[in-house]
């Protein structure tokens, strides 16, 4: 990811900023896995880092003397910009988010981040469903909306399916709210996902990019969807799978502009990092997104079509942060 900015000529399409899907830390977020696994890891990285908590970002060792998301609000939800201890010798100060579930607006787009706690599949209580129903209603019309959660909607990995708990409260929330996002981008299963899905009446690309790279493992889909020829409709699921990569650790890269949503997908070669010189990548996966007035002169949202190009990017930077309320623990 580092190496898609530029640092001299054209630096207008350098991304913006690195949203993190969740699991910042892992197996458990206690404060001291903080620099190994999120300073250290990121400590090259240029730009300002966002994030959500995953499962693992609230899990904490029984016998570690700190609550569920203690760390993650220290080095995330700060009051202001610090150095924290567990920083050590990373330049990078902490992100001033408002809570664990929390609208990032932008220029160009309105980013609706849930926490989805730490049980499989998910979990939303009747606070934070009400907020986010709120959110959705006041997203503004004329920019792109994506809905952002950690455990995925969708997915044809066995033992981290797709959530129909998150499922039911998308759609409710959506109808109620008369907005539908135009994508959702989760994670929590290791590898690279895309779907195609209805969401209150309207096709919509559901993506789970969640192979950062703890370790060597990823999480390899069964043989029938490696014999199979994608898009791939899952059984007994509304969802269709339109490609994936279990092989390679990767990241995602969106570029947003006033009329649609472009993303790609980039699988990173195992290869020695120091090496003096890398290979280049290529998109493993493209896709573009039509919203606001071109997806209405369109008829209705094209999700997943074969594109032509942020770590989650904007061509802008993010304006302003909300959250209905500060608290100190992710249990809404």
């Amino acid at each position: 990811m580092e190496r898609d900015f530029a640092t001299s000529g054209d630096l207008s399409r350098n991304p913006s900023f690195f949203y993190h899907l969740g699991d910042v830390v892992y197996y458990a977020g206690e404060t001291p896995n903080y620099y190994f696994e999120f300073y250290e890891s990121y400590n090259l990285y240029p730009a300002p880092i966002f994030a959500i908590p995953g499962n693992h970002d609230g899990d904490v060792n029984s016998t570690a003397p700190e609550p569920s998301l203690a760390a993650f609000i220290r080095n995330f939800c700060s009051q202001t910009p610090i150095h924290t201890p567990e920083a050590q010798d990373s330049a990078r100060q902490t992100m001033t988010q408002p809570n664990v579930f929390w609208v990032l607006d932008a220029e160009l787009a309105t980013i609706i981040g849930l926490y989805s706690n730490c049980p499989e599949g998910g979990q939303v209580g009747a606070a934070q469903a009400a907020w986010f129903q709120s959110e959705l209603a006041a997203a503004p019309a004329d920019r792109a909306l994506i809905v952002t959660v950690h455990h995925p909607i969708y997915s044809a990995y066995g033992p981290h399916p797709g959530s129909q708990h998150l499922k039911d409260l998308l759609d409710a929330a959506c109808g109620a709210a008369g907005r539908i996002p135009d994508l959702v981008l989760t994670g929590h299963v290791h590898n690279y996902q895309r779907f195609t899905a209805p969401l209150a009446g309207r096709d919509v690309s559901f993506v789970v990019a969640g192979a950062g790279g703890y370790n060597s493992k990823l999480h390899i889909l069964a043989q029938e969807f490696h014999s199979a020829k994608p898009p791939i409709q899952m059984p007994g699921s509304e969802g269709t799978l339109e490609r994936f990569c279990d092989s390679n650790h990767g990241y995602l890269r969106i570029e947003v502009t006033s009329g649609g949503i472009h993303g790609e997908y980039y699988a990173v070669p195992n290869v020695d990092p120091s090496a003096a010189q890398l290979p280049a990548l290529r998109p493993f996966d493209a896709w573009d997104i039509a919203v606001g007035s071109a997806a209405r002169s369109a008829g209705a949202a094209a999700p997943g079509q074969p594109g032509g190009s942020a770590h989650s990017s904007g061509r802008r930077p993010p304006a302003a942060r909300r959250a209905g309320r500060r608290r100190s623990r992710g249990s809404g």
